[in-house]
């Protein structure tokens, strides 16, 4: 009955062993694939010629910035004049100065709108008083009678000092999914795709339908949308995809370092990935000589990295190997493990009941 029952084990295990080998078959198969998709690139042959690439020693200025999503622009306006005939608003400020006013309480200064509509002269000259959608003109008329029921002899000029525009021109403003920044109350503006000096003439051409002749000074404030990439393979583990902000400094030993160096699989074998474009027809390749840049102090193979440079660290071709084996022998050693223990069960069953001891022995797994 025994021998029985072990025949059958061992004939399930053949059957098993047999898929197990296609699979590890398989699996050989995939290694190899992947080694030829995955392949280095010829380290004596560089697809960029070398003396038209930026290095550590020889670096060239980025050309003008383009703004794309997400970056935060910073806009200050600098002239901000409504078109006449312009009528107040809540939060604008406006400059009063008067003659034959009272000497202990002069009226003269900046004084703003209040969000209700109104301005506050002071209790000396009889509290607030309403110029929303006034004129500036009309403004002096209300504001000078409302001054004359205090003061007669009282003489009192208005001008709009700032207008509420600024305060929605002015600021940071983020480029939105759309392309565009927003201008509060002046609409929206497209700027994707654009340098600053474009920027700030199309800022300026819509500004135009709202004001006199606009002027508006615009930077970048937070730059969110050039990155550069490290990708550490991990020798049959998966690779890891690290994004960094590009300042127009970095090269590869400083893309390397901020990843926080080799990894424990990783190999020396690394090189620069540059997006072409589809006309090309070629991959841009720049193999890097790592050990020239680390111990010898080169300088020939330390690129100076753009927007969109992928710098992709090879793992070791051994690790690699050792990994694909380990996932390949894995299920038969736990289908042995579990024959085993099995076996090991019964024949302390079997060796209890010879001996007439109904007890149990807890089986010993190897």
């Amino acid at each position: 009955m025994l021998r029985r029952r072990f025949w059958k084990v061992w004939l399930a295990l053949v059957a098993l062993a047999g898929s197990l080998g296609g699979a590890g078959c398989q699996s050989a198969k995939n290694l190899r694939a992947e080694r030829e998709c995955c392949k280095p690139p010829d380290f004596n042959c560089c697809t960029i010629p070398n003396v038209q690439v930026p290095k550590e020693l020889n670096k060239v200025s980025m050309p003008p910035y383009v703004v794309e999503t997400p970056d935060v622009l910073q806009i200050d306006a600098i002239r901000v004049i409504p078109l006449p005939p312009y009528r107040l608003e809540a939060l604008d400020i406006l400059y009063l100065s008067a003659e034959n006013d009272f000497q202990g309480a002069p009226l003269a200064g900046l004084y703003p709108v209040d969000p209700d509509g109104t301005v506050n002269l002071g209790a000396r000259y009889g509290g607030t008083v309403r110029v929303v959608d006034l004129t500036t003109e009309e403004a002096q008329k209300v504001i000078q009678d409302k001054v004359r029921t205090q003061r007669n002899t009282a003489n009192v000029t208005v001008s709009l000092a700032q207008s509420r525009g600024v305060q929605q021109i002015g600021g940071q403003h983020i480029v939105r999914p759309d392309g565009t920044v927003s201008l509060g109350g002046y609409g929206s503006v497209y700027v994707a795709g654009l340098s600053l000096a474009q920027v700030k003439q199309a800022i300026e051409a819509h500004l135009s339908k709202y004001l006199y002749k606009p002027e508006v000074a615009v930077d970048v404030f937070s730059y969110n949308s050039k990155y550069y990439y490290v990708i550490t393979d991990f020798a049959g583990n998966g690779e890891q995809v690290v994004r960094f902000p590009h300042t127009g400094n970095e090269t590869v030993l400083d893309a390397v370092s901020l990843n926080g160096g080799l990894s424990a699989v990783s190999s020396k074998k690394l090189w620069v990935a540059r997006p072409a474009p589809v006309e090309c027809g070629n991959d841009q390749i720049l193999p890097v000589d790592w050990c020239g840049i680390t111990r010898k102090g080169q300088v020939k193979t330390n690129y100076q990295l753009l927007p969109g440079d992928r710098v992709y660290i090879l793992s070791q071709p051994l690790t690699k190997f050792d990994t694909y084996m380990a996932r390949t022998l894995s299920p038969v050693q736990r289908a042995l493990g579990v024959t085993l223990l099995g076996a090991s069960v019964q024949n302390q069953f079997r060796n209890n009941g010879n001996n007439g001891n109904v007890g149990i022995v807890a089986p010993i797994i190897p």
